[in-house]
């Protein structure tokens, strides 16, 4: 099965239903909230969004809101998709913002460049890192979002241990715990520059700019 076909079905009608729920009760989960405080943390970031993996699209539900213009969510579940649609039309969103379905390292060349880039645990979800952070860096124009896991002994263990039940459930989804140092080295050779990061008991949280900026 492919990677594509992996998380499609991890990311069922069932398991989004359950996440939009709890975003409607709750909000943004914690490393998401942080994300978007840190994209707008130095005021307006510029018009527009390409969220990348969005899933029910809490990011740009949230900056949408905030007043950003205009955003296009790319992603591979089709029941995601559906998700953020039906929120977009409840909140107003719609005519504000495109869906894609796909792969976003597939279909790179024929999505738009914008002003910021999100990838919120994503990374973590696809086997390629330096590829997708290859396709994705080069659509920031100002600012690229992501949130990915911790490497420390913890995550190490978490991630076997989730791999291991995924395998005992017969899900052909895997989780990966890509080096966020070989992530940021990545990022930085594409032209992008470590603004701020912050940090959960599992997930690093962190925004670069396509500017000279020194490292926070």
């Amino acid at each position: 099965m492919s990677c594509c076909e992996s998380i499609d079905r991890q990311f069922d009608r069932a398991e989004v239903e359950g996440m939009l729920r709890r975003f409607r009760r709750r909000g943004p989960d914690r490393s998401t909230r942080l994300l978007i405080e840190a994209l707008r943390s130095d005021g307006p970031i510029g018009e527009t969004l390409l969220d990348i993996g969005g899933g029910i699209g809490a990011i740009h539900h949230e900056l949408l809101d905030a007043g950003m213009h205009t955003a296009v969510e790319v992603d591979i579940s089709s029941a995601s998709i559906a998700a953020a649609e039906e929120e977009a039309r409840r909140r107003g969103h719609d005519g504000r913002v495109q869906f894609v379905r796909g792969d976003f390292v597939d279909i790179a060349a024929g999505i738009d460049a914008a002003d910021v880039v999100t990838l919120d645990r994503v990374i973590c979800c696809y086997p390629n890192m330096e590829q997708l952070v290859a396709a994705s860096s080069a659509k920031a124009k100002r600012l690229y979002g992501a949130v990915y896991p911790r490497e420390s002994p913890w995550m190490r263990v978490g991630v076997v241990v989730i791999n291991g039940w995924l395998r005992l459930t017969r899900s052909d989804f895997r989780v990966y715990l890509h080096a966020p140092a070989a992530i940021v080295r990545a990022l930085t050779q594409h032209g992008l520059h470590l603004r701020t990061r912050r940090r959960t008991i599992a997930w690093e949280v962190a925004v670069f700019a396509r500017t000279s900026e020194r490292a926070a």
